[in-house]
């Protein structure tokens, strides 16, 4: 299963309608379009997918709707996490997960446990889950990091938990993390901008927001960065770094959800508390996709 995680994962949004239901329609041409990109797998109801606006019918049919549109082409993820471990687990049992390959869980946010109370929690879960387990780490959101230590703790006690999604922004904990893991334990770049680098030192690849908005360049990157073409993945990552950057300067996700707007794949709404993005930033994003030749 390892195996399958690799290369270049895509966090995929949620499409809305104006009433801000979920347009699932859009979601499977969504879905199609960023397999015929080469993306390697997807990653659903995760943050990008605004999984906190969504109820237990919604997640539900996001997870039916993507499996069915992707059928066996790529591995699929699911996202289930949370602060309150035993939810999760009640999650876990509550989640039709056919067709899925792995569990993408979030180090718990808000009642920002200590790094013992990290490791209990994915140990519970590890024990519990139905898939393989890959943990979450977003210091920005969670408020808590989960340091290298702990990462490696889990990844030596937790034979079900095969890898971190690491998104701290911090290449030097990324490098620490490879030089302490068990050879077969994933570590995922969490972070677009960090993708490239983080595979060069040995990560398994990336779970990218901008993947799913120009599929085809970003995978290509990927892989040449895979495959130790560390010079010509590095050029093509400072060619599109600028819009890594732009995609969030209004959050995550209205601004990919901008760009896939401009692309013709979705709307740009988003549920509150986000709001959509302001058309001075989709108008710099169209600008500098049209620019770069990065859709033709």
């Amino acid at each position: 299963m390892r195996e399958q995680l690799v290369g270049t994962g895509v966090a995929l949004i949620t499409p809305f309608t104006a009433d801000l239901s979920v347009d699932y329609t859009a979601l499977e041409h969504l879905v199609t379009d960023v397999i015929q990109g080469g993306v390697d797998y997807l990653v659903v109801l995760g943050t990008t997918g605004e999984s906190a606006t969504l109820n237990r019918a919604e997640k539900d049919k996001i997870l039916r709707c993507v499996a069915h549109a992707a059928g066996d082409e790529v591995p699929l993820v699911a996202g289930i996490g949370g602060n309150s471990t035993n939810a999760v687990l009640e999650d876990f049992k509550a989640t039709d997960l056919r067709g899925y390959s792995a569990i993408l869980s979030v180090s718990p946010y808000y009642n920002k446990p200590t790094q013992e109370g990290i490791f209990r929690h994915f140990e519970t879960l590890g024990s519990k889950s139905p898939l393989p387990l890959i943990l979450y780490n977003v210091p920005s959101r969670t408020g808590s990091n989960v340091l290298p230590q702990t990462v490696i703790r889990i990844a030596n006690a937790c034979p079900n938990i095969v890898g971190i999604k690491e998104a701290s922004g911090d290449l030097q904990q990324i490098q620490d993390m490879l030089s302490m893991a068990p050879d077969d334990f994933l570590v995922i770049s969490g972070d677009d901008l960090n993708a490239v680098p983080c595979i060069l030192h040995g990560g398994a690849g990336v779970i990218s927001v901008l993947g799913q908005g120009i599929p085809g360049v970003f995978s290509h990157m990927i892989h040449l960065a895979r495959n130790g073409k560390g010079e010509e993945a590095m050029a093509i990552h400072n060619q599109l770094a600028p819009l890594m950057e732009l995609i969030f300067q209004e959050g995550n996700p209205a601004g990919i959800k901008g760009l896939l707007e401009g692309r013709g794949l979705c709307s740009s709404f988003v549920r509150l508390p986000l709001v959509a993005p302001t058309s001075k930033l989709k108008g710099q994003i169209d600008s500098f996709i049209k620019h770069q030749g990065l859709l033709q």
